[in-house]
This record gives C-alpha cells, sequence and structure tokens, in this order.
C-alpha cells in the first residue's frame, strides 16, 4: 500500500509515520477501498506519537497511537455520515474540522498546510459525490424536485441536491493512454497533475473509462510527480 502511495503524498510526509499508518490499515480496507489521501500530525515541539487523518474513497478514518505507540485507535465516518468539512490555517501549520450528521465534531490540529489543503480537497470531492447519489438524497427517481430559490455552496458543504455536470467526452484514448486535445503532462504543476488523476477517478466511477484505460492514465501520471 505504501508504495503505491509515496508518488501522490507530499514532500513534507514523514515516510516512516505514514509506514506505520499503513501497516496498520492492512486489515482493515474494504472491498474496493483505496486510500486516497493522509494527513499527519507535525507539532513544533515533540512529534513522536503524531495523529493522523485517512481520507479514502469510501469514509475518513481519525488514527490515534496509543500505549506509546504499540497500538493504534481508529474512529471511522463513513461518508454519507459526514455533513462538512472545514480548514483553518495558522502560524504553525492548519487545523482540519468535520462535522456529522448527527453534529459530532472532529479537529486535528497541527498539520502542515500543504497536506490539509490537499486533504480538505479530496474531502469536498467525496462529500460531493456522496450528496449527489440517490442513496444519499434519499429521493424516490420518479419525484420530480422543483425550487425556485438558488443554491448555495458555502465552505462547510451544506447537504443540498446538486445535479452534477459531466462532460461529455469521447472514451477513446490514444496510444499513451489519454484523452485527445489534452496537455502535455510535462507542462502542468503537480497540484494539475494530481486535479487530474482525481479527474479520471470520476471519469472511472461513472462509467466513461474502463479500468485498463484508468491504469495507463494513472502510471502516465505518476511519472511526472
Amino acid at each position: 500500500m505504501l508504495d503505491s502511495l509515496k508518488k501522490i503524498l507530499n514532500e513534507d510526509q514523514d515516510p516512516k509515520a505514514i509506514e506505520k499508518i499503513t501497516s496498520k490499515l492492512q486489515n482493515l480496507m474494504m472491498s474496493n477501498e483505496e486510500v486516497g489521501y493522509i494527513a499527519v500530525q507535525k507539532k513544533p515541539a515533540v512529534n513522536l506519537l503524531p495523529d493522523a487523518i485517512v481520507a479514502t474513497n469510501k469514509r475518513l478514518l481519525v488514527c490515534k497511537p496509543k500505549n506509546l505507540g504499540l497500538s493504534m485507535e481508529f474512529v471511522d465516518f463513513d461518508w454519507k455520515d459526514v455533513k462538512a468539512c472545514f480548514m483553518k490555517e495558522g502560524i504553525l501549520g492548519a487545523e482540519f474540522t468535520f462535522t456529522t450528521q448527527t453534529d459530532l465534531t472532529q479537529t486535528m490540529d497541527y498539520l502542515p498546510k500543504n497536506q490539509a489543503r490537499k486533504l480538505y480537497t479530496f474531502t469536498k470531492e467525496q462529500l460531493e459525490t456522496s450528496k449527489n447519489t440517490p442513496e444519499a438524497t434519499h429521493i424516490p427517481p420518479s419525484i420530480e424536485i422543483t425550487s425556485e430559490e438558488p443554491l448555495v455552496v458555502s465552505t462547510f458543504l451544506e447537504a443540498e441536491i446538486i445535479t452534477p455536470e459531466v462532460e461529455e467526452i469521447n472514451p477513446v484514448a490514444t496510444e499513451n493512454g489519454f484523452l485527445n486535445n489534452e496537455a502535455p503532462l510535462q507542462s502542468l504543476s503537480k497540484d494539475e497533475l494530481f486535479a487530474k488523476l482525481q479527474n479520471y477517478k470520476k471519469l472511472l466511477d461513472n462509467g466513461l473509462i474502463l479500468q485498463g484505460e484508468y491504469d495507463a492514465m494513472k502510471n502516465e501520471i505518476l511519472k511526472y510527480l
């Protein structure tokens, strides 16, 4: 699991901390569950046993070392149970906060700013995906919903009905596995490459490309990260 994450994690990640967390996650991963991002605390003084947040395509896991690091406590929240997320940057790092449908609030402080930003972005994408599925909105497909009031998108991603706009793309890939008319990968920044990887994952989830095409695109992008 660690080898597959090395190229998408930030440069300021602690490899030992990531390895310890991923080794504990091996037996906790569900079928078809993939780790999307890991953010680890970096306290200014003592940082021997940092807490961490793991975001997968199915849930958020809060990881806290126990018994002097000999064991790990995991508390997980399915995306359908997460209501909103928020990030606050300070001088010594950033705080990442999320709330649940039962108004439970979880906050992790002293996250490196770059890690907190990517965790926040990944969380927002997963919340939008979960809130736009029929299971999340609990609306029978035969009922037509109309509203004269404009939708408001806030930082906290309040629960609302949004029709996802999926760009019409020809799923036929070129020889190197990428869609036509795309910019050369070597000309893109790391953030743009990361965003492109997330976009291809969405195309795969929506059935617009095949698993083999996604794997080829992913492998090409990882060469430049």
